[in-house]
């Protein structure tokens, strides 16, 4: 007989949770820190141990939301076409993400600081991984030569208009592979 193994969710997974409920059902402006404990089932006082306001719980939500939409791609090909189909998939899951249409939707102010002040975590650890593969792929040979930090950092503000406003053009899924000839084209050695 085999036992059920349950997976453990720690206090703020399950806050977080609770926060992006909140948010898919009325908007980052309408959630409180009270909403989200009544969602969690705990006091607001723990929600305070943990978040001295929105703006760093969303900040934290945020980041988990977006690192797990990080796509890695397979093995298969060289180092360009690696990032090139990391580029894509991770540009596709965002644009498809729930909560990031919500946000979008109910409250664009939230990404705003994120595309016109600084950068944040998830943004960071984007270009740490593109940053890697683009050192790989200038030893294999098929990556120009160049600092590989502005060059991660180039390809991220690129995908951001494909990502927030390729919508605006047509159906987003069309310009993908104008993306993908944007980076070849961008990154080829």
């Amino acid at each position: 007989m085999s036992s059920l193994r349950h997976k453990a969710v720690s206090a703020e997974d399950a806050y977080l949770d609770a926060a992006r409920d909140a948010i898919l059902a009325v908007g980052w402006s309408r959630t409180t820190l009270t909403d989200i404990a009544r969602r969690a089932g705990v006091s607001r006082m723990s929600i305070y141990r943990r978040w001295p306001d929105m703006g760093a719980l969303v900040a934290d939500l945020m980041t988990r939301e977006w690192s797990a939409l990080l796509y890695v791609a397979a093995s298969g090909g060289d180092e360009l076409d690696r990032i090139i189909d990391s580029v894509l998939g991770t540009v596709a899951a965002i644009r498809d993400n729930e909560l990031f249409h919500r946000i979008l939707e109910l409250d664009p102010d939230v990404v705003l600081p994120y595309l016109l002040e600084r950068s944040g975590r998830s943004q960071e650890l984007v270009v740490e991984l593109l940053a890697s593969q683009v050192r790989a792929g200038q030893a294999a040979g098929v990556i120009r030569l160049g600092p590989a930090e502005p060059l991660a950092r180039s390809v991220v503000l690129a995908a951001h208009g494909f990502v927030l406003s390729a919508h605006t053009m047509g159906d987003p899924a069309d310009f993908d592979a104008e993306l993908a000839r944007m980076l070849r084209g961008y990154l080829a050695a």
